[in-house]
């Protein structure tokens, strides 16, 4: 008798732990990095993981390299063995935290937070600091955020040729919508 209330006391924790966290496995992300006058530079990726701790506000996203699909696959081709080598650096994480985030406060009406973590592409690591915005849905939390990216702090090389014809500020959009596990 004791073993079987000791196991659904563990089981109840477990699912308050789990219940703690929303995450995605379909969310998007877009980069811009068009100039004016030359070929759209832009792809979209919907293959991308991330998961929210309710209780701490911890943010955590996760792309693979090679899930970035644009309109031309020459520069698709050219995206993933010329400038993300993604065959030596296949993913693309985020490790953050909302700042002061309370899901209570959470409601249909959209709330901004500020995002601050660590991201890391290329296999180099930087600090960044983004607005995430917030709102509920039927128990589902959508997040969205815009933030600039550059290249070059990425270790990520553009030849001299195309340089001009690539936007030196990336422009980088989440859109994620967060369900229970």
């Amino acid at each position: 008798m004791k073993k079987i209330t000791l196991l659904a006391a563990i089981l109840c924790l477990g699912n308050v732990v789990f219940a703690q966290k929303m995450m995605t496995r379909v969310g998007e992300i877009k980069f811009e990095a068009s100039m004016p006058a030359f070929e759209e530079i832009a792809a979209k990726n919907s293959t991308v993981s991330s998961i929210l701790d309710q209780s701490t506000g911890d943010f955590v996203a996760l792309a693979l390299v090679k899930a970035f699909k644009f309109k031309a696959p020459l520069m698709e081709e050219h995206f993933n063995e010329n400038y993300m080598e993604s065959s030596q650096f296949p993913k693309a994480t985020f490790k953050g935290k909302i700042v002061n985030f309370d899901s209570k406060k959470l409601s249909a009406s959209k709330t901004t937070y500020d995002l601050e973590g660590d991201l890391t592409i290329h296999g180099v690591t930087k600090s960044i600091k983004a607005k995430i915005i917030l709102a509920t849905t039927a128990g589902k939390i959508s997040a969205a955020t815009t933030f600039l990216v550059k290249p070059q702090d990425y270790k990520i090389d553009i030849p001299n040729l195309v340089k001009g014809k690539i936007a030196e500020n990336v422009k980088v959009a989440i859109d994620f919508l967060l369900q229970a596990n």
